[in-house]
C-alpha cells in the first residue's frame, strides 16, 4: 500500500519587491480616463480636474500590484 507525507506549511503573501503599484481610474459617465501613475495622489488629482470640467462625479479606480507567496518563518 503507497504511503503518503503531508506537510502543512504556512505562507504568507506580499508584494513582489521588484514592482511597483500601479494607480489607475476611469470615469463611469464618459470615455474618460486618468493616465495611469505609481502615485495614487496624482491619479486622484486627475480625476477631481475631470470633475471639475465635466460635473463627472464617479470613478472607477483600480490599484494593481504583483504578489508574491513565500514560506513564513
Amino acid at each position: 500500500m503507497p504511503r503518503a507525507v503531508l506537510r502543512y506549511v504556512t505562507h504568507r503573501i506580499t508584494q513582489h519587491p521588484d514592482t511597483d503599484m500601479t494607480f489607475e481610474a476611469e470615469c463611469l459617465r464618459c470615455d474618460w480616463s486618468a493616465t495611469p501613475s505609481e502615485d495614487g495622489a496624482a491619479v486622484d488629482i486627475e480625476c477631481m480636474g475631470h470633475t471639475g470640467r465635466t460635473s463627472h462625479e464617479g470613478f472607477r479606480r483600480v490599484c494593481t500590484s504583483f504578489a508574491l507567496v513565500v514560506r513564513a518563518g
